[in-house]
């Protein structure tokens, strides 16, 4: 049984795409016969304060369906503050250096980036002939810091961009979750061994069933981070709801914005249910008509694993995101899209959707198409091999 270690910034019971995706890689390196073990801070995310039950630790020791999982010490803060951020980040760094002195690491692992720092903090002190670092990278930093507004062009860019290429350069093998990334990393290191490695999740899907259609109005929902990159506070102010009901799951830094907003505006058509479990989401998803994936901002790289979940479920897309994803919507028949940021083309395509007559029988041909082209189990073979 070989020895494998995942060191992450997320990882349940945090949610989200990104400890989901973690979870779902120790599941299959698990079946594969790895014995996996999991560095991951103290769980905070996405509220910025220790989860209850881990308050006052320095670290917490636990074994979860087999695997070993340390988490260690972190100054929590979702601040928008950078300076706060940036302390929490390093201080996740400093648990982790303390973390390498003092433990065996095993000759293979696998770093999560972003955050640049966290990744940074484990090439440099990790790197040896003697071990195998596999760098996951699932968004381009700095780049799409700088697409989302929250990073300029100075010299404190210029040195994240130097830790980027520190990373890139010193890894073994690079698993990018998309095309973009991997172009990106083969244009700064040709000779690079990537391996495209997709958010595809790993869930029983719910059955679908017949349902006669009782409401006029056409049923729209997100459900997700209610972060600044989603931009679900400005999508609200910009729909027309002539014709539309729009409602909302999950939380983030928007989240008072978004419920402020709707008590303001009482006759607005647009409701906020909160965050669920994943297993009482998915079945409550099911009542909808199509579900929308929104980015305030195209982000190269990006392409948001909401695609592959909501298509598992067999739920038709809007896409209003740019990019990637927009090819993977077009290939792979999942739905519509709107030109990213245009806000009058997104009220048209919606529109056009309230015309479309969405049936049982193509909520089964788009669950069938994510069964067959979105196969996480498929996708840890060929890493395995990789590996």
């Amino acid at each position: 049984m070989k020895d494998i270690l995942i060191i992450t910034n997320y990882y349940p019971p945090e949610t989200g795409a990104a400890a989901n995706r973690i979870f779902h890689l120790t599941e299959g390196l698990q079946k594969h016969h790895f014995k996996v073990s999991v560095i991951t801070p103290l769980p905070n995310y996405p509220t910025g304060k220790i989860f209850k039950g881990y308050k006052d630790k320095l670290k917490h020791i636990s074994t979860e369906k087999g695997v070993k999982i340390f988490r260690l010490w972190i100054y929590a803060s979702n601040s928008k503050n950078k300076l706060l951020r940036l302390f929490a980040m390093l201080s996740y760094s400093f648990s982790l250096v303390w973390f390498f002195l003092w433990n065996k690491i095993p000759k293979t692992i696998i770093i999560q980036s972003p955050p640049l720092l966290v990744a940074f903090t484990s090439v440099l002190f990790l790197r040896s002939k003697k071990r195998k670092l596999i760098l996951n990278v699932s968004d381009l930093w700095p780049i799409a810091g700088l697409e989302l507004g929250a990073l300029k062009k100075n010299f404190s860019y210029k040195i994240l961009e130097k830790i980027e290429r520190f990373n890139y350069k010193n890894a073994d093998l690079i698993l990018g979750q998309s095309e973009e990334i991997l172009s990106h990393i083969k244009s700064l290191f040709p000779e690079k061994d990537t391996f495209l490695y997709r958010n595809y999740p790993n869930f029983e899907p719910v059955n679908i069933m017949h349902k006669e259609k009782t409401k006029e109005k056409l049923t729209i929902v997100y459900a997700g981070l209610l972060g600044v990159a989603q931009g679900i506070y400005k999508l609200i102010q910009h729909l027309d709801y002539t014709h539309i009901e729009f409602h909302i799951y999950g939380n983030g830094a928007e989240q008072e914005k978004i419920k402020t907003f709707i008590n303001n505006n009482p006759n607005s058509p647009i409701y906020y249910h909160g965050e669920m479990s994943r297993n009482k989401l998915h079945k409550a998803l099911l009542q909808y008509d199509v579900t929308i994936i929104p980015l305030l901002n195209r982000i190269y790289g990006s392409v948001p694993s909401k695609i592959f979940e909501y298509a598992r479920l067999g739920l038709s897309i809007i896409y209003f995101g740019g990019g990637e994803g927009e090819t993977i919507i077009k290939d792979n028949q999942l739905g519509w899209i709107a030109k990213s940021g245009n806000y009058n083309d997104l009220n048209k395509v919606i529109a056009e959707v309230k015309s479309f007559h969405i049936d049982f029988e193509l909520k089964q041909k788009i669950k069938k198409t994510a069964l067959r082209n979105f196969d996480l189990n498929i996708q840890i073979n060929d890493l395995i091999k990789k590996i």
